[in-house]
């Protein structure tokens, strides 16, 4: 009898070593398999983020490809006109004329050029037959305070001030000189001194340029 006790205790021990084993292995098979479910998951979440992305970025390079074709007809049409928009020739060498995409880069420079600009008023107002007295401004190269390009440039303020002294006659000229510039001036304040044999003309205005657009290609990263 006690022989029998003592095999029914090993086969219920045995037993209980199995169910424990069994019961182990069990568990450490779902745990795995979570693990690695979970895993799964997030990686094709993330080569779904991947593949949306390049689809999207394909799609803004064809855009792109077709806008610069768009562009460059555009433009081949906008610089080879027979008369400029100003009414000039485009390859005369008179202050009308000028190919359209000069003009307009010289309506509206890309690049902060102060002294540029002082060679400019001096022909405008040389033309108008009138004596120069003074151009003044501040040249922001020297003080630092250029602003580089950027995605969405804006045109930026030029002050600049002139004095002329001439007659009736050529002071009205440099006020239509400066009305049909090709280059935007916008006129702060008009001073008259003197008569109509010798006037003294004091001209505070702005003009302006515009920062290049910054086409620099970036890259983002997938998270």
């Amino acid at each position: 009898m006690a022989g029998t006790t003592s095999i029914k205790r090993n086969l219920i021990a045995k037993s209980n070593v199995i169910i424990v084993a069994v019961t182990s292995s069990v568990c450490f098979v779902v745990v795995f398999c979570a693990v690695a479910s979970l895993s799964l998951a997030n990686q094709f979440s993330y080569q779904n983020r991947i593949i949306g992305a390049d689809k999207t970025a394909l799609k803004q390079l064809k855009d792109n490809v077709q806008a610069a074709q768009t562009l460059e007809s555009s433009y081949g049409a906008f610089t080879s006109t027979p008369t400029n928009i100003i009414g000039g020739d485009p390859h005369g060498p008179g202050p009308q004329d000028g190919s359209n995409t000069k003009i307009v880069l010289d309506a509206l420079p890309s690049k902060y050029d102060y002294p540029a600009l002082v060679t400019s008023l001096e022909n405008l107002l040389t033309n108008q037959s009138v004596e120069i007295q003074s151009i003044t401004g501040t040249d922001n190269a020297a003080t630092g305070g250029i602003v580089s390009g950027s995605s969405n440039p804006s045109p930026q303020p030029m002050p600049f001030q002139v004095v002329v002294t001439g007659n009736y006659g050529s002071i009205q000229n440099v006020v239509s000189a400066f009305e049909r510039s090709i280059r935007p001036f916008q006129i702060q304040s008009l001073e008259l001194a003197g008569d109509q044999s010798k006037l003294t003309l004091t001209v505070s205005a702005n003009t302006y340029w515009q920062p290049a657009k910054d086409l620099s290609i970036r890259t983002r990263t997938i998270q």
